[in-house]
């Protein structure tokens, strides 16, 4: 993951920008693998302009297809049936749809129950929370600067969900213990993806995720493993604060070794909780305990600035001899040069397989 591939992200979430639209091929490509949840259900697409919105249009032009019992969509300051958010009205409308009336297996305008809310349409209101609550299945991309409060409030709920989100996502304490205990997982297509904005353009985001709790074959897919650990030990550094080998690629997984490893936040997308049982986040003290402590630490910026480094006392680290050139790197009192590789998550393989 490279800077230049998630700057946008980063300036949607500082700004509060974040009125992004999912492409309608993304939004097929997904939904295609959950089919059968959706038979006699209601879903509730609580972040979207209706008709405008493409999880609208994908479950609309699909609602006999999939059975669906009721599709409901409603957006924030916005009371345009047809035109993106503005966020220039105080008040916002939604829109439930039932089906198609006149047998031409197309949504057409008038089929759909457009509705006046009393407030604004935002996802946390009272009238919004009821409309959750009638919901089966919630399907969306909410924003990115309210996407903690958001899966909160569908866990809070019970909801079943599929919903866009930065992948970053799962370094969030308030995330990665649902993803720790199987509440919550990745969807099937992750990675890059294209996004459009408010005003017509297309905005490309490199870490992006489906966040679901909607069970799949993807998920009890087992991960192939064919490099081994014992006569490669150097492909492999143990971590000089946490009893673990770090592993910089899921690929790269050796089949024959059974204590702790480090992975990168991508192993996810191929996590299979009957292969593997996750223990822990390697980047906070909230989700694991080093086993030493650095005495006075300094870091070394690329820059060549040195300031206060206590931080590399909260996540994993690789001890090396050689002085780092062209990255972050730290020293201490107590250590020679010291290089934390981005977030880990710390794994464990399952013998029991």
């Amino acid at each position: 993951m490279t800077k230049s591939k998630n700057s946008n992200l980063h300036k949607a979430r500082k700004l509060k920008c974040d009125e992004f639209y999912t492409t309608l091929s993304d939004i097929e490509k997904e939904l295609k693998h959950y089919k059968d949840y959706f038979r006699d259900k209601i879903v509730l697409c609580n972040c979207d302009d209706p008709r405008i919105s493409n999880f609208f249009k994908y479950f609309s032009y699909n609602f006999e297809f999939l059975g669906l019992k009721k599709l409901i969509t409603t957006c924030y300051k916005n009371q345009q049936i047809d035109l993106f958010t503005q966020h220039i009205d105080e008040k916002a409308i939604y829109l439930e749809y039932i089906g198609d009336k006149n047998d031409n297996r197309v949504p057409d305008s008038n089929e759909g129950d457009i509705k006046n809310l009393k407030g604004d349409g935002d996802f946390r209101s009272k009238e919004c929370i009821e409309l959750l609550k009638e919901a089966d299945v919630v399907v969306s991309n909410p924003p990115f600067s309210l996407w903690r409060e958001y899966m909160a409030q569908l866990i809070e709920y019970e909801k079943q969900f599929l919903i866009v989100g930065s992948l970053n996502a799962v370094t969030y304490k308030e995330i990665f213990p649902l993803i720790k205990d199987n509440k919550i997982w990745l969807g099937h297509n992750n990675g890059a993806k294209e996004f459009n904005n408010n005003v017509g353009n297309i905005v490309k985001f490199g870490n992006i995720g489906w966040f679901t709790n909607l069970e799949t074959k993807k998920r009890y897919e087992d991960l192939i493993l064919y490099k081994k650990y014992y006569g490669n030990e150097a492909e492999y550094p143990k971590y000089d604060n946490y009893d673990a080998i770090n592993i910089d690629k899921t690929k790269d997984i050796p089949c024959d070794y059974y204590s702790n490893m480090g992975v990168p936040i991508s192993f996810l997308d191929k996590y299979n909780p009957e292969q593997f049982e996750i223990s822990a986040l390697g980047n906070s003290r909230e989700n694991f305990t080093p086993n030493k402590d650095y005495i006075n630490p300094k870091k070394h910026t690329k820059d060549d600035r040195i300031v206060n480094g206590n931080a590399i006392n909260c996540v994993l680290t690789i001890e090396t001899d050689k002085k780092p050139y062209g990255i972050v790197y730290y020293t201490s009192n107590n250590s020679k040069y010291l290089v934390p590789p981005y977030a880990r998550i710390l794994i464990k393989r399952k013998t029991n397989i």
